[in-house]
């Protein structure tokens, strides 16, 4: 799954803000931010490990999870270059609109 497919869930987005707020989190602190069973909150943190938003490291017991600034990195470029493209083009609309009111202004006169 890829890294936005497992951010279109509510949950997940919400536990990778808590993650990212606090920096790392075990599994148990994550589930204690939801009413939702423990397994549920393992399936999630599995989707969000394995789509590489988060990394998860073992400390002997506990499993404590934090954020994969590469993966955010890409995710913001691809975001990024999706913005610039609509600037583009809204700046070719804007430029149509004035190039139109011109010509309209122009022919009134």
């Amino acid at each position: 799954m890829n890294a936005f497919a497992a951010l279109a869930d509510d949950t997940r987005m919400e536990i990778v803000r808590l993650v990212a707020k606090n920096g790392e989190l075990t599994s148990t602190e994550i589930g204690q931010n939801f009413k939702i069973s423990a397994p549920a909150i393992s399936h999630h943190l599995k989707i969000l490990k394995e789509s590489k938003v988060l990394y998860m490291k073992k400390d002997a017991q506990r499993r404590v999870y934090s954020l994969n600034g590469a993966q955010v990195s890409e995710m913001e470029e691809w975001l990024a270059s999706i913005i610039d493209l609509w600037h583009k083009r809204l700046d070719k609309l804007d430029k149509y609109v004035m190039k139109i009111k011109k010509e309209r202004s122009s022919g009134k006169k």
